[in-house]
């Protein structure tokens, strides 16, 4: 008899599907399943570059780099309960792993799924790691990176920035894929690889999907030697402008600095609203001019409405609305704004008569429109950030009891991008490379304040701390010494994904305990706070479940002893494509111990003594998927098995049958 299928083992090609969209496009341009590049620039006509001389950016080791992301991952995720926290109810994902490989092995369940990616890489500062690909073992590469995690990429190589250039490409080549068409990718960087950066989003992303850059000011450091870098940079890149309008947004930072002393000088001064006026200018003078509160210092003024700043009141066009306005405590006509007002009389009564109109002392000043900071608390995504890097720093020394963490990025800029950018819902939020898991409390924190429900997945090489330390010098050494102290457990290696994962349940506890704190005095009109998903599956990367005979022949359904069943249909759910936190239980059908995943999105059949009976009440299920092990399987069975799920549902439905 005929085989049934078998199912997929390898993580999939996004440029093999690319070239077959190719194909179906201009078939013209295929001959004997290949594409004939001199008969495709013919088709595409003037807009096909012909010119031998052209502008590229390319580096020694580019081909390689473009290739490492086309080669399909036979890799797995194995399941990590025993470090996870709510394993059977989270839906936010910690991987352990080489985020290569990783990225690979997502593509299937989380192609085109992803809102927001935000990345922090090794900046390549000549001490920080750098990742070492490799065509041969993937997994056996990525085993020895996680324990030589101490390496630097010296700048005294001959390839320093290609090194770097060609462990981000095929990394940024595969996130792309997973975002959404609305989605963006923020990337952090220094003045070291800034330029690089650049170059390979605009390849991999395309230019005219770069959506700008943020500056981010984070540093007072006075260096001794020509110009001080007290910045870094967030590069912006949509997945596609066609579907994100770029309307992002952000809450003024400040405001209830603002909002409070104003509160203040009303208790003071009641309605006096000249001494309120002359406090506020008072107040404002001790910001500097780096400090949010300080861009606002033209809202000085407050009346019963609220705070507000007397705006230009000038007409849109020349002379267009000119008439007489009467001041109201002179009863004289006031001096009018040389283009006219900018609005038509009827208009401006109005205005008048609600009081949105500041007026001077007497008639000789020009009145002004009441702009209220409450209609103005929202502004464009600047472009220049102000926030001290140190906080962050201090903040995480503080939960750990020492500072364990080199430069961690700051939770709550994580928090304002992902609000700017439309985040919400139940969007899903990837960082690839997680370090100290700041992504993680950003989304916690944002899910708790918001009543969202958005899902974080990071990734992290598990790099080995006690290898670091010997290469450590400075002040980073006393760090990686007191990461080392606080993971102190019965001689194993001491790894930053430990610690990572470490600091993203300290952040969930004490997320919960401000939520019920909070509920112990709830406020008479809101409903009490929910606590969010503080919980997260814990992956690893790994060697295949299944056995290999050679690089691309599976024996028949052997499985490797010491993997359990959970690991299996892991490694099932990501080469069929489903997300790794849907749950997975043990079922009893028909008297067959089976498992069935997200209430039988995926049935596995596992064990021995499958029946026509069991197969029956499987079908009666209505799965869309259905997983047989060869070696549960005899000629009779494959025959049943094919007829009963080859007739569908009871609805009518396809059910796929694979095997393997």
């Amino acid at each position: 008899m005929s085989e049934l299928e078998k199912l997929d083992l390898g993580s999939g090609d996004s440029d093999e599907e690319r070239r077959e969209k190719l194909v179906e496009l201009f078939p013209e341009a295929c001959e004997d399943g290949k594409i004939d590049l001199d008969a495709l620039r013919k088709t595409l006509g003037d807009v096909a570059d012909e010119d031998d001389e052209r502008y590229a950016f390319t580096w020694p080791g580019k081909a390689n780099a473009i290739r490492q992301s086309q080669i399909p991952s036979r890799a797995t995720l194995r399941p990590r309960p025993d470090k996870s926290v709510d394993w059977d109810t989270t839906r936010n994902l910690y991987i352990e792993g080489d985020n290569l490989e990783v990225l690979k092995l997502l593509q299937r369940a989380y192609h085109g799924k992803v809102k927001m990616i935000y990345i922090d890489p090794p900046y390549n500062t000549g001490h920080d790691f750098v990742y070492k690909d490799t065509f041969g073992d993937s997994v056996k590469n990525y085993k020895e990176q996680a324990g030589l995690s101490g390496q630097s990429n010296a700048e005294t190589s001959g390839r320093f920035h290609s090194a770097w250039c060609s462990m981000m490409y095929p990394r940024l080549k595969l996130a792309r894929e997973l975002l959404a068409d609305d989605g963006v990718i923020v990337a952090s960087i220094d003045e070291s690889e800034r330029l690089d950066l650049q170059a390979i989003l605009n390849e991999t992303f395309g230019e005219n999907n770069l959506a700008g850059e943020i500056v981010w000011k984070n540093s007072s450091k006075n260096d001794s030697a020509y110009v001080s870098m007290q910045h870094e940079y967030l590069l912006f890149y949509v997945k596609n402008k066609s579907s994100n309008s770029g309307e992002w947004v952000q809450r003024k930072e400040g405001l209830q600095e603002i909002y409070s002393a104003f509160d203040r000088f009303h208790q003071r001064y009641g309605n006096d609203w000249k001494a309120i006026h002359a406090a506020a200018l008072d107040w404002y003078k001790q910001f500097p001019p780096s400090s949010p509160v300080y861009g606002s210092k033209h809202y000085s003024w407050m009346d019963e409405k609220g705070v507000y700043f007397p705006d230009n009141i000038s007409g849109p066009n020349d002379g267009q609305y000119v008439y007489d306005v009467i001041h109201p405590v002179t009863g004289k006509v006031c001096k009018a704004p040389d283009r006219g007002w900018f609005c038509p009389k009827d208009e401006m009564e109005r205005r008048i008569s609600g009081g949105l109109i500041h007026f001077g002392d007497d008639e000789t000043t020009v009145p002004k429109l009441k702009t209220y900071l409450k209609n103005t608390e929202y502004q464009s995504l600047p472009s220049i950030l102000y926030k001290d890097g140190r906080v962050a720093s201090k903040k995480l020394a503080k939960m750990f009891g020492a500072k364990v963490f080199s430069n961690p990025k700051d939770d709550e800029v994580i928090s304002q991008l992902m609000t700017a950018l439309g985040v919400s819902n139940d969007d899903i939020v990837l960082d690839f490379f997680s370090g100290s898991g700041t992504t993680a409390e950003s989304v916690m924190r944002m899910n708790e304040s918001s009543g969202s429900s958005i899902k974080w997945l990071l990734v992290q090489l598990p790099e080995n701390l006690d290898e670091n330390l010997k290469t450590a010098t400075s002040s980073s050494k006393k760090i990686v010494a007191n990461a080392i102290a606080f993971l102190e457990n019965e001689g194993k290696p001491h790894l930053l994904t430990e610690l990572a994962e470490d600091r993203i349940v300290f952040a969930g506890k004490k997320i919960t305990s401000e939520v019920e704190e909070a509920n112990l005095q709830p406020s008479l009109d809101e409903d009490p706070k929910r606590v969010p998903d503080i919980g997260f599956r814990v992956l690893s990367l790994d060697e295949s479940c299944f056995d290999e005979s050679d690089g691309t022949r599976l024996y028949d359904s052997v499985v490797k002893e010491d993997r359990p069943d959970q690991d299996v249909i892991m490694e099932v759910m990501l080469k069929w494509g489903l997300e790794p936190t849907l749950p997975v239980e043990s079922v009893e059908v028909a008297g067959y111990p089976c498992w069935s995943v997200a209430k039988g999105e995926l049935v596995c059949c596992m064990a021995e003594g499958l029946s026509v009976g069991a197969l029956e009440a499987i079908a009666a299920m209505s799965p869309r998927r259905v997983l047989i092990l060869d070696r549960v399987l005899d000629d009779s069975t494959k025959l049943n098995a094919a007829y009963v799920f080859g007739r569908g549902t009871p609805e009518g439905d396809e059910i796929e049958l694979r095997t393997v």
